[in-house]
Formats: structure tokens, sequence, C-alpha cells
């Protein structure tokens, strides 16, 4: 069954603006999980504009669903994330200038330093993931590292999504979608695990939920922009629904995609 994993950076956001203590990043965590998250991500950026690691740590001790740190390859993250544990490590690119992450990371750019930095978090005991772009070199990359999971950077299909309309049938539209399905099926063919985000919402999601092997999506800013208004538990379940919905009507009563 479909999962979701929710994004909280962004409800850290809110609270470093005023370098206050609320709102509380933990409290949110608990508030997903009872709107039916499977998992909880978090970014820890080197600049740490938003999640703290103290909240990476109570997230870790606290936690009773999956926690899913997004962390760039550097030795002072490899290290936070050895002595924290969570249930998955995440590698992806970071830019200093950047807004949100922009693009997947570069595994056949620098093979032989990440795979060395996945056998250590694998040692670690962890689920070794890494956020890529839609593109066969950098799924045969990422299986060549030993990475266990590959999430697929959904943000082109996004904004084709966004930029045509918001419809799904739209041949820019179909072609983006096509290229992450693509992508999905030559990570399973590798033998890992197929995950799925970025700029995913309300509106885009259910095209992604009905691919064939899609084992969870990962999603923030809308269910913490939907959050501000009808609380972070509702927000959840909706999304949640949504992504449930679509991924039954992809299956035939026999237990097979369409």
């Amino acid at each position: 069954m479909i999962q979701l994993g929710v994004n909280i950076d962004h409800v850290a956001t809110v609270r470093q603006a005023r370098r206050t203590f609320e709102p509380d990043p933990v409290w949110a965590a608990v508030e997903a999980h009872l709107g039916g998250a499977d998992g909880i991500t978090v970014h820890l950026r080197e600049d740490r504009r938003h999640i703290q690691d103290r909240d990476v740590e109570r997230l870790s001790e606290l936690s009773h669903i999956k926690l899913n740190l997004e962390m760039a390859a550097t030795a002072e993250m490899v290290g936070i994330a050895e002595a924290i544990r969570p249930h998955t490590a995440m590698l992806v690119p970071e830019g200093r200038r950047e807004i949100t992450t922009e693009g997947g990371l570069d595994v056949a750019a620098d093979p032989v330093r990440l795979r060395e930095v996945v056998a250590r978090l694998a040692a670690a005991g962890m689920l070794v993931s890494a956020f890529i772009d839609p593109d066969p070199r950098q799924v045969e990359a990422a299986r060549d590292c030993g990475f266990s999971i590959c999430e697929v950077h959904t943000g082109p299909y996004a904004h084709a999504f966004y930029e045509h309309g918001r419809d799904a049938e739209q041949p820019a539209v179909s072609r983006a979608l096509e290229q992450v399905a693509d992508a999905g099926r030559r990570i399973q063919d590798a033998g890992m695990r197929f995950n799925a985000g970025h700029a995913l919402n309300y509106y885009n999601v259910q095209p992604l939920a009905a691919l064939p092997g899609v084992r969870e999506l990962h999603i923030g800013h809308s269910i913490v922009a939907r959050a501000l208004l009808v609380g972070m538990r509702e927000a959840v379940r909706q999304m949640k629904q949504l992504m449930r919905e679509a991924a039954a009507a992809a299956v035939t009563p026999a237990g097979r995609p369409k």
C-alpha cells in the first residue's frame, strides 16, 4: 500500500522566523502521525535555516513512525546520521542560495565517494536513499553505489502540471509523468525501492500515486500550507485519502496494475 512521508521543515521555518520555540516540529510530527502519515521527513541543512540538530534528536527519540533524514553527503552530516540513526538517510544536493532543493543528486558524477558514504550509513543500520532526477544514468549509478531506495525528483512534472492548466492530459505533463514512470520501472528492475517527491500538492498528486510500484510519496510544503487553515492532522488525512484513492483506482480487481 502506498505510503506518505510528511516533510515538516517549514513548520521549523515559521519558528526560526522569530528564533523562538513555537511552532514545535515534534508536535507537528505527532499531529501528522495521527492524521495518517507513515513517516516524517526533515532536511538538516548545513546552514540550519529551519530544522535544527535538536529537532532531529527529539524526533528520533519520540517519533513512533519512520524518520527520513535528508542530508548532504558531507562528513559532518554522515557523523550526525551515524549518531542518531534515523530509519532512512536520504542523500540530496544542497546549495546555500537555493530556496529549496532544486534538482537531483548527481550520483554518476561522484560514484567513488558516494559508494563510501552509502556503505558507512548502511553499516550503521540505515536504509540509504538517493534523491535523483528521472534519468536512467542516475538510476544505474545509484544501483552501483549500493543505494536501497531512489526517490525520483517530481519537480519538472509538478511545474508542467501547473504551467499547462492543471491538466494531466496535456502532452507536456504526460511526458514529464512518463519520465518519472520510466525511472520508477528502472529503479524496481535494479532491485531498489521507488519513491517520489518534490512540489507535489493536492491537485497534482493523484497521477503520481497511481504509478506502478511507487512505495512512498514525500510531501511537505503543500501539507504545511493547508495545515495553517485546517490543522496538520486534517491536512495529512486529506492528502493520504487522495493518494489511496488514486493507487486503488490504478489496480485491477485481480490486484495487477492497469
